[in-house]
């Protein structure tokens, strides 16, 4: 496993620009596939995201694997666009990518559009080892739990501010219910089958954890867009009561006054005065050596990372108390959602819809 360098806990008011877009885009339910800039700003946040990544930059054998991904990022779009990229770029490293690409002018735009389909590639060539590995899920639910456990771990042994931290895999009769209550009855509908939540100490706590998060445990790029929904910070009150971030967010890809980026939670069995913090992340896994080397031969050009679907929980202790009295509690939830499925398979959901409008 690649390891981090020691990055620290990093305030509020010590957020950089691209710490903020990226928290940002992970609240709004964004693709950074839209975005126009990458804000980084030295060698040590590009090395960062490297490695959370899963990348080890020092490693030979990842110095490979990132070139050839590039390599066909370049290829894809000569290919099929004839995009005019420049012979450098194909000779530049991916951490010279990056600086170039928050950098000015045409070779910014260049790197961008380089970069976003290697997003892409990484992506879909890791969902594709997934399928061919010799991995149960039970095995690779232990890969993913290992890694959050690992990080999670250091954050409480370095005090960061989290009173609690829950989770794991849920239950095959929580996800049976899961299932029969939502219209789309589709296995691969469910994002939550890993799901964590983690509660700080107070609603100031909930960016400088989400922030570390991102920068040691999961990319912002791999939040899935439109999965995630807010009722718990107000940006825009955020902002006012924090000037220089507010500054920030006055960037293009964080405009806060676009359009709203609180909403509600998109659960029908949840209570309107329920309020959290929720997004899905495909998270990176590293695949252990030996998994690669049992591994058909047709895996040996898809890398060594792997995505798995973990949802993700934010909210602060006082708030965290607040849910769990009266309607917006997790017993009364389950309680909404077992009636909605009892009266969905005795009735059909027409004739339910039916006598609740009576």
């Amino acid at each position: 496993m690649p390891t981090h360098p020691e990055a620290g806990f990093r305030t509020i008011d010590q957020f950089s620009l691209c710490d903020l877009e990226s928290i940002w885009n992970i609240l709004r339910g964004d693709s950074v596939i839209d975005w126009q800039r990458l804000n980084v700003a030295s060698a040590s946040d590009v090395e960062e995201f490297l490695r959370v990544q899963e990348f080890a930059p020092d490693s030979p054998a990842d110095r490979l694997r990132m070139n050839a991904i590039k390599a066909e990022a370049i290829a894809y779009l000569r290919r099929n666009f004839e995009y005019p990229i420049p012979r450098p770029f194909g000779e530049m490293s991916v951490e010279e990518l990056m600086l170039t690409a928050a950098s000015k002018g045409h070779k910014q735009v260049c790197a961008c559009v380089i970069l976003k389909v290697m997003h892409i590639i990484h992506h879909l060539q890791g969902r594709e080892l997934l399928y061919v590995l010799p991995l149960s899920d039970a095995e690779v639910f232990q890969l993913v739990e290992q890694k959050i456990y690992r990080v999670i771990g250091g954050m409480l042994e370095e005090g960061l501010p989290i009173t609690e931290f829950l989770g794991g895999r849920k239950g095959r009769d929580s996800l049976y219910t899961k299932l029969l209550s939502k219209t789309e009855t589709i296995a691969a509908q469910i994002y939550d089958k890993v799901r964590f939540r983690i509660v700080t100490r107070t609603t100031e706590d909930l960016l400088p954890v989400l922030n570390y998060l991102t920068r040691r445990l999961f990319p912002f790029t791999y939040a899935i867009p439109g999965e995630s929904y807010n009722t718990l910070l107000d940006p825009r009150a955020f902002a006012s009561t924090h000037p220089r971030i507010g500054e920030l967010l006055a960037s293009p890809q964080t405009n806060i006054h676009e359009e709203p980026l609180t909403g509600p939670v998109d659960n029908k069995f949840s209570a309107r005065s329920y309020r959290v913090i929720h997004f899905v992340v495909d998270m990176p896994v590293r695949v252990p050596a030996k998994v690669l080397a049992a591994a058909p031969a047709s895996a040996a050009s898809l890398g060594h990372v792997v995505f798995v679907l973990v949802e993700f929980q934010l909210v602060d202790h006082d708030t965290e108390l607040a849910n769990e009295a009266g309607e917006a509690s997790h017993a009364r939830y389950k309680e909404r959602q077992r009636v909605a499925v009892r009266d969905r398979l005795q009735l059909g959901s027409d004739r339910v819809k039916r006598t609740r409008s009576k």
